[in-house]
């Protein structure tokens, strides 16, 4: 999942990034309302998570004006503005749902991935399937043939950008934009060493590969035919 962050309180936004991220999820940061306007309105998210009181712009003027283009992507409010009247006028505001702080962490994950789930119905798979080889992005399990196989949190964020491009050839640039969130080639083997270990737990042992190198192109994932 896609989410866009626009926190300016820094160890707040720390925290949040590296939390989400290790739940297997890409984060981009605003840390005003200036940025945070302009990534909503050229950039393509699941979910934006919006605190309320911003340097530069207001947070709820930049949901207001999400709505007024059109534009139905989920945003869920955060505030220290807890009272009833706050919630209201968050929601009121174009708001999805809306989060008072202090929060858990837990609750604003579940509340994340419940949005995405309720938005454009069909639009958003919770889950991929590749032959015999299943990802559930919710309970972040994999298995295969029915046995569950344990992946790290990146190398859980590269299977299911493979299987959700299943059958496509995936590039080099597209895995370190998409899994690392990288706009340049850090001149490392780091997709390599990655694809070697998810290889590794996917297709040891078993009677047909599914994870495959496109010599000059990139990777792939697909069912070998018997």
């Amino acid at each position: 999942m896609r989410i866009l962050l626009v926190e300016d309180d820094r160890e707040a936004a720390t925290y949040l990034i590296k939390a989400l991220r290790e739940a297997g999820h890409l984060v981009e940061h605003e840390a005003d309302g200036e940025g945070g306007a302009h990534a909503a309105a050229t950039g393509d998210y699941d979910v934006v998570v919006m605190d309320r009181m911003l340097p530069k712009r207001d947070g709820l003027g930049i949901v207001q004006e999400m709505r007024r283009r059109g534009d139905h992507t989920p945003v869920l409010v955060l505030s220290a503005l807890g009272q009833v009247d706050d919630r209201v006028e968050g929601l009121r505001a174009g708001g999805d749902d809306y989060l008072a702080k202090p929060y858990a962490f837990t609750e604003l994950l579940a509340r994340v991935e419940a949005l995405a789930r309720r938005h454009a119905p069909g639009a958003v798979d919770t889950s991929y399937r590749v032959g015999d080889l299943m990802l559930d992005r919710l309970s972040h399990t994999v298995t295969r043939a029915g046995e569950e196989i344990v992946l790290q949190p990146r190398e859980f964020r590269l299977l299911e950008f493979l299987m959700k491009n299943a059958g496509q050839v995936v590039t080099r640039t597209m895995l370190l934009e998409n899994v690392w969130d990288y706009h340049f080639d850090p001149q490392t083997n780091v997709i390599d060493v990655h694809m070697s270990r998810l290889r590794a737990k996917i297709d040891k042992g078993q009677d047909r590969p599914l994870l495959h190198t496109v010599r000059g192109a990139g990777y792939m994932i697909r069912e070998t035919p018997r």
